[in-house]
């Protein structure tokens, strides 16, 4: 059998993912987010804290998260308890919420970093004008999850993306919902992207009643 002149072995070089975790990135546990909470608000990271909390709230990909606009996310002086944003991936809307405490670490955020609601929520230092990077984002990330004893390879953006859901999953089963809320098309893509198995399905029927 031949080598595909694209296949990295036949260059000598590895695969992308040599070395590498693929697959589902795992969702974080309650636990978990109140640490990472601890270590940012100890450091002072005003900005990282408010973008943590609605990476949560949000489950956003970190594509839509970045270039959130301050408009998207303020009413008057307030912070909106729920809003809508366009998906770049499949071109539908899909609304949030915005819970208590995040609301409060996004206006102590906004409040320091000022701007109009053109500007971009969290604007990159390279240009002020323009976004954070997805790649930025992905480091932060990495940072707070190694800060409290966490393996980057098995944690990253769609972590915090699948967090809420999942919790949202197991507390009350409901698929839908949870679809609703990713803004996923097919229900098979959130039962894939939840890991839901048949375990999962007979310890649903367990535990309900006729």
């Amino acid at each position: 059998m031949g080598i595909s002149q694209y296949d990295p072995a036949a260059r000598g070089r590895p695969a992308w993912n040599a070395g590498r975790q693929v697959g589902a990135k795992r969702a974080l546990k309650v636990r978990q987010i109140w640490a990472i909470w601890f270590f940012l608000d100890r450091e002072g990271r005003m900005r990282d804290r408010a973008l943590f909390d609605l990476a949560i709230d949000s489950k956003l990909r970190g594509c839509d998260l970045v270039k959130l606009k301050i408009g998207t996310l303020v009413t008057g002086h307030d912070i909106r308890a729920r809003a809508m944003v366009i998906q770049q991936k499949t071109g539908r809307p899909v609304q949030f919420e915005i819970t208590t405490d995040a609301r409060t670490s996004l206006l102590a955020w906004l409040e320091r970093r000022g701007g109009s609601v053109e500007d971009f929520a969290f604007p990159s230092r390279a240009d002020p004008n323009d976004h954070l990077s997805t790649r930025q984002y992905a480091r932060l990330v990495d940072e707070w999850v190694t800060a409290i004893g966490l393996r980057k390879e098995e944690y990253g953006t769609h972590s915090l993306r699948r967090t809420k859901a999942s919790l949202i999953y197991k507390a009350t089963g409901n698929l839908r919902a949870v679809q609703i809320l990713l803004g996923h098309t097919k229900i098979e893509n959130t039962v894939r992207y939840l890991g839901v198995d048949v375990e999962d399905a007979l310890e649903l029927a367990e535990h309900t009643e006729v």
